[in-house]
Parts: structure tokens; sequence; C-alpha cells
């Protein structure tokens, strides 16, 4: 039984960077922007929180570092996308190949230091209830925050008259700034929401997954992110469930490797990238149920009349 709980323990927290950087991306997409720099926001966001909450000795700092390092380098990307109507594919992936390579560069000076780790809540009487108690309990800060930001999303999207506008903006931003809905600024606001979400997640994996800088750590959670808003067609409680079934799948990996299970270490290394082809082939074959889910402006340069 307790090994059980601390499989599901860490299968909690490898699914919550999965979680936060795919709602953010989700509020983005909603809007009808594509932000293919989530991988790049993340390893920034990693190397900020880690830096800052090891210069100055507190986790907590580190975490809101690396929320303001994920802000402003989606700053950067919305300025060139929005205010400059570049390509936002292209803008995306230079985004993430500038942050991989900066942050490799901001943490030659972290390797091997030891790191800030944020601690788990210790709720006298609830965390020691058999089973649920570590699980529910226990977990670090940010698990609650992945789940409470899932809850907050889905409310202002769906049940709010802002969200609403927002999702119209991504289905049509012409028709919405016809009818005077300043479009550019809704899209800033997401894209940042966006990149603070990516900075978190990049500060879970610095502070909490693994509290050290490892140049790279992200390894590709940016990109699975990504495809876990296609998955759970541009749902926040479908991209919930879809975080924690990649998120058991990246363990199971780890344990097999660890029982010596006789598959090459390469390939079951490659298990969640896999699972990431698959799922999108699978999807893509219902092209009704995924053009009626994808914004209809998604990707599409918007410029304004003056």
């Amino acid at each position: 039984m307790e090994i059980t709980v601390n499989i599901l323990l860490t299968i909690a927290t490898a699914a919550t960077p999965l979680l936060i950087a795919a709602i953010g991306e989700l509020v983005v997409e909603r809007s009808g922007v594509l932000n293919l720099g989530v991988e790049g926001m993340m390893i920034m966001g990693a190397v900020g929180g880690f830096g800052a909450g090891y210069l100055t000795g507190s986790p907590w700092i580190g975490l809101l570092a690396a929320i303001a390092v994920g802000s402003l380098f989606s700053l950067l990307f919305a300025v060139m996308t929005l205010s400059l109507a570049t390509n936002q594919v292209a803008t995306g992936l230079s985004l993430t190949l500038l942050g991989l390579g900066l942050s490799g560069m901001m943490g030659t000076s972290f390797v091997g230091q030891p790191g800030q780790r944020l601690p788990n809540l210790d709720i006298p009487g609830l965390s020691s209830i058999p089973v649920v108690g570590k699980l529910i309990f226990g977990q670090d800060p940010v698990f609650y925050i992945s789940i409470a930001l899932t809850a907050a999303v889905t409310w202002f999207l769906f049940r709010t008259r802002t969200g609403l506008t927002l999702r119209s903006i991504g289905d049509s931003h012409s028709s919405a700034h016809a009818l005077g809905i300043h479009v550019i600024r809704y899209r800033y606001l997401a894209v940042i929401f966006g990149g603070a979400c990516a900075g978190l997640a990049g500060g879970h994996l610095s502070l909490v997954y693994t509290p050290q800088w490892v140049e790279n750590m992200t390894a590709g959670r940016g990109w699975i992110a990504l495809a876990l808003v296609v998955f759970a067609s541009w749902r926040p409680w479908r991209v919930l469930a879809g975080a924690y079934i990649f998120g058991a799948v990246w363990i199971g990996q780890l344990h097999a490797q660890a029982f010596g299970i006789p598959i090459p270490s390469q390939m079951l290394s490659s298990l969640p990238y896999l699972a990431t082809v698959v799922v999108l082939v699978l999807i893509s074959r219902n092209k009704r149920l995924t053009m009626m889910n994808t914004p209809a402006s998604l990707g599409q340069p918007f410029v304004p009349d003056r």
C-alpha cells in the first residue's frame, strides 16, 4: 500500500507542470493565438526560479521569479506577433530556441549547486489519514495551485462574460473587432497569462520535482503541454485528465527502468513522446470533432483597421 501511495504521489508531481503549462496555453489558444514557445518559457522559468531561490534562500521568491520570467518572455512573443504581426509559428519556435540557449548560459554557475525546495503541506490530523492523507493533504503547494487554476479557468471561460468575449475573439477576431472589442488587448493579456503559467510550471520543475538546475531539464514537457491542449479539445477538465495520463506514462517508464525490465532504456525514455504522437494521430482521425472545437482564428494574424 505504501508503495502504491508513493507511486501516485510521484505521478501527481510529474503531472503538475504539464497541467499548469497546458492550462496557460489553452487560454492563449482560446484567444486565437498559437504560441509554440511553451518549452522556452518553461525552461526560462526553471532557471529563473532556481536562481532566485538559490540567491535569496527562499523557494517562494524563486516561484514568484519563475512566474515573472515566464511572463516577460511571453511579452516578447506578444510584441512580435500582436504588435508587429510576425508569423506566430516561426516566432514561437524562435522563442523556444532562445529560451533553451539563454537558460543554458544563465544557469552555468548554478550547475551542481544545492537548490531550495518548496515543502509539502502537512496538515495535522489530515495528512496522517491512511492512503488519502498524503495524496490529498500532503502535496506540494503548486499541486493545489494547479487544481485551483483548472477550476478557475473553467469558470472564467464558460461562466463569465469576459471569458465569452475571449472565446469569441478566438473564433472570429474580425467579427469581435467589428463589435468594438479590443482584440489586441485581450490577446496580450491571454499571452502573458500563458507565459506566467509556463514560468510557474518551469519553477515547479526546479523547485519541487527536481530541486536543482540541470540544462534542458524541461526535456520536451513544453511540447507535451501543447499536445495536451489538442488532446483535450480545448477543454480545461480534459487537460487535467490528460496531464495525469501523461504523468503516469512518464513515471511508468522511470519505474520500468528501475525494475530492470529488459527493454532498451532509450525506448523506455521515449515512451512519453511516443504516447504524444499516438494520441495526436488518433485525434486527427476524427476531423469533425477537431474542427468543431478548434478556435477558428487560431494562428491567424490580426491587424486592426486604422
